[in-house]
């Protein structure tokens, strides 16, 4: 059903997992840390219907290493993709996490490009400036020490488990709160990521040249917002969802209590619920 496809960008080489070739096109855009094989939750049911198109975004999986990774950077290589193919019909556009701020990013950008955007739990841009008085940051330094490596996906699986997590009831390790094939899955994703990846963004610029109050205000296309719980890892707060109901016109937000960061995987029924009475109101 789906077939791998090369895309030059500027000078970069993206990968991409397309298909089927009718339908209109849906646009995947995974978190940091991950690839195209992240979504492999939705595929079949978004494939019956949707010309699926999921990127390996810049530095991670098949695409090519980059020189930088700012947020901007991403962006800007999905909108060079829908401004290079004028036989595009309007995409929609579901990110996760930090899949999602580049759809924000590109739906405010190419306006006339984006039919509408899915936001699967967006990291607040308080929570990456702020981000080394987190958890994350343990986590993605952690991250960033195997990526890009060589070794068994089982080796690196098990070196992710004993990764420890600062938390208000003390330290925890990732593998009491990751199931054995979740840590196999993003062991197996991190050894296609350059290291690089992290830099801005545990240095807490990821977000740098984005005005997030002007980007939000010039989205015009229809949002559907999923919010995770951030008492089971989430990293969408409440007062970041307002400020987005706030400012965006046509916007759903919908919370998940008691689901983490990763809800197309924790929950997949119900966001695929959801996901799907999204597109068929389009």
């Amino acid at each position: 059903m789906f077939v791998p496809l090369t895309i030059p960008v500027n000078d970069l080489s993206l990968h991409v997992a397309g298909g089927p070739l009718g339908g209109d096109p849906l646009i995947l855009l995974h978190g940091v840390s991950r690839s195209s094989r992240d979504f492999a939750p939705l595929f079949p049911a978004l494939a019956s219907r949707w010309q699926v198109l999921a990127l390996d975004q810049r530095g991670h999986g098949q695409s090519s290493r980059a020189k930088t990774y700012f947020v901007r950077d991403y962006a800007v290589d999905v909108v060079e993709i829908l401004l290079s193919r004028p036989t595009f019909r309007p995409a929609v556009i579901y990110g996760h996490s930090l899949g999602a701020l580049v759809a924000v990013c590109v739906a405010a950008r190419c306006p006339e490009s984006v039919r509408a955007i899915i936001l699967e739990d967006p990291p607040t841009p308080n929570m990456i400036a702020e981000i080394k008085r987190t958890s994350f940051y343990s986590h993605f330094s952690a991250m960033q020490k195997i990526a890009g490596s060589k070794l068994p996906t089982s080796e690196l699986a098990r070196e992710l488990a004993e990764v420890r997590l600062p938390t208000a009831a003390g330290e925890v390790r990732l593998g009491d709160l990751r199931d054995g094939v979740s840590l196999r899955l993003v062991a197996r994703c991190l050894q296609d990521v350059d290291p690089a990846v992290y830099d801005p963004l545990l240095a807490g610029r990821w977000l740098e040249g984005v005005d997030w109050m002007e980007t939000i205000r010039a989205v015009r296309c229809p949002v559907l917002l999923l919010a995770a719980d951030e008492k089971a890892g989430g990293m969408l707060s409440r007062s970041a969802v307002d400020e987005m109901q706030q400012n965006v016109a046509d916007i759903i937000s919908l919370p998940h209590p008691g689901i983490g960061h990763l809800i197309h995987w924790q929950a997949t029924e119900t966001c695929l619920r959801h996901t799907l009475g999204f597109l068929e109101s389009l």
